[in-house]
């Protein structure tokens, strides 16, 4: 079976929510978890701090540089990933789309490189 990364894009909104209001969507994502780990395709997943705990660091130079903050600025980032293993693109996919109605975002499907 294929590797695949199923990426969270969120927002600083996503962060500014209460635990009250994100309770039900703790106790979806854990549903899910579950359904991964029950059906034999969980291989590694969590959320991320926010964005404000990212630092990028840059040694293509020989010198090594550590800044502040993603390598990219923008308006949705990384929030979070599941790494599952699935027989092909069409069952991540479903899987995705169940990722995505458990965590209320949108979820990217890659595909890790062959050995």
């Amino acid at each position: 079976m294929t590797q695949y990364l199923l990426a969270v894009h969120s927002g600083a909104a996503d962060y500014d929510r209460s635990l009250d209001e994100m309770q039900p969507v703790f106790e979806a994502v854990d549903r899910f978890n579950q359904k991964l780990v029950a059906d034999g395709i969980w291989v590694f997943g969590g959320g991320l701090e926010r964005i404000e705990a990212a630092t990028t660091v840059d040694g293509t130079n020989g010198q090594t540089l550590v800044t502040d903050g993603p390598y990219l600025e923008t308006k949705e980032y990384l929030g979070g990933f599941w790494v599952i293993e699935a027989p092909d693109l069409d069952a991540a996919h479903k899987i995705a789309l169940e990722a995505s109605e458990a965590c209320g975002n949108k979820v990217e499907v890659r595909p890790f490189q062959a050995e």
